[in-house]
């Protein structure tokens, strides 16, 4: 799967086990079927101790974080072997309303056990001081698991604007494209930029995303190209829209 002018296709959103109590399959299965999807890297976000985590939450904390990487790690180990990129970053629960963190380390989470108790203005204040990046995940969406719609326009970076589960065609789970659009409104209201992925939990990938004109080098470069106004689109497997949100093209059937 290759959009035209942006052939460096990457899964934002991402996870695995065990690190999610809700995926379904490993680090190196979900980097085989995203190969085969026509991919060039992911991004593995697993659960925090703050949602649906996989890991016992009564563990030392760098056990529990060596525990929870470990999907993450099979994932780039088998990258590696293929030539194919693998980034770490990871989803922070507050009671339903989620964040994407990037441009962070497991060696970094290690060193900051302050996290676990952090709320959402401290978690903005210790991700910025390492240099990274929040992006508040699926921000409008409605589910039993939500009790309610919260938003943090001044302690996010940007916003998941397009997630496929909300709008592809094959999801059977949270499909109302509505939660994007409203996702989308936001994110221009308040002037922050917007990201696109597809919440993935098995190998079934949408083929939802954020393409880039070039190969990323890093998560950090993500950060980069998010934050820096680069020029990228992003897609739910079966349209393309522009960085804004704009809805450039579906893919022909």
């Amino acid at each position: 799967m290759k959009i035209e002018g942006y052939p460096f296709l990457y899964e934002t959103h991402l996870h695995t086990l065990p690190g999610s109590a809700c995926a379904h399959n490993t680090g190196a299965e979900m980097v085989r079927a995203a190969m085969a999807m026509g991919y060039s890297g992911i991004i593995v976000t697993d659960h925090n101790w703050g949602g649906n985590t996989g890991i016992p939450r009564n563990l030392p904390w760098t056990q529990w974080v060596d525990e929870f990487v470990k999907g993450y790690e099979d994932a780039r180990a088998y990258g590696a072997e293929h030539d194919f990129d693998v980034f770490w970053g990871y989803e922070a629960g507050y009671q339903g309303t989620e964040f994407l963190i990037y441009g962070v380390t497991p060696e970094w989470m290690k060193e900051h056990p302050e996290l676990k108790e952090a709320g959402v203005e401290e978690q903005y204040r210790l991700v910025h001081e390492a240099g990274g990046m929040v992006i508040h995940a699926h921000p409008f969406r409605e589910e039993w698991y939500i009790p309610e719609i919260r938003l943090y326009p001044e302690f996010v970076d940007g916003v998941e604007g397009v997630n496929a589960t909300h709008s592809n065609r094959k999801s059977t789970s949270h499909n109302d494209w509505r939660f994007d659009q409203r996702a989308i409104e936001y994110g221009e209201k308040h002037g922050l930029p917007l990201t696109g992925g597809s919440d993935i939990h098995s190998v079934n990938f949408y083929g939802g995303g954020t393409a880039f004109r070039r190969r990323l080098t890093s998560v950090q470069d993500y950060c980069r190209a998010i934050l820096g106004g680069e020029d990228y689109v992003l897609t739910n497997g079966d349209a393309v829209f522009d960085r804004h949100g704009k809805f450039l093209y579906k893919f022909s059937e």
